[in-house]
């Protein structure tokens, strides 16, 4: 296993969590900002009041994307089980 292979793998990992994570991270940071804009309007300072539209949004994304990520990590898991053979020497 060559110092190469070992960047290759490590960059398609980070690649794969970004596509993977981004969504439901950029849906709750989006929530969030929107829920707090709305504290900050109304000056109501309630802690479910932000907690539970964030947790309902990233589930909801989470959800409708399962099929899209599952997709994703085992098109990941199929290329790097194909290409350590070739690596190992």
């Amino acid at each position: 296993m060559t110092t190469e292979f070992v960047k290759l793998i490590s960059t398609e990992v980070f690649r794969v969590v970004i596509y993977v994570a981004g969504p439901a991270l950029v849906v709750g940071l989006v929530v969030g900002l929107l829920v707090g804009f709305f504290q900050t309007i109304t000056q109501i300072q309630e802690f479910t009041l932000t907690f539970v539209p964030k947790m309902l949004a990233v589930f909801t994304c989470l959800f409708l994307l399962m099929p899209w990520m599952a997709e994703k990590l085992m098109t990941f898991t199929t290329n790097l089980i194909n290409q350590i053979p070739s690596y190992i020497r």
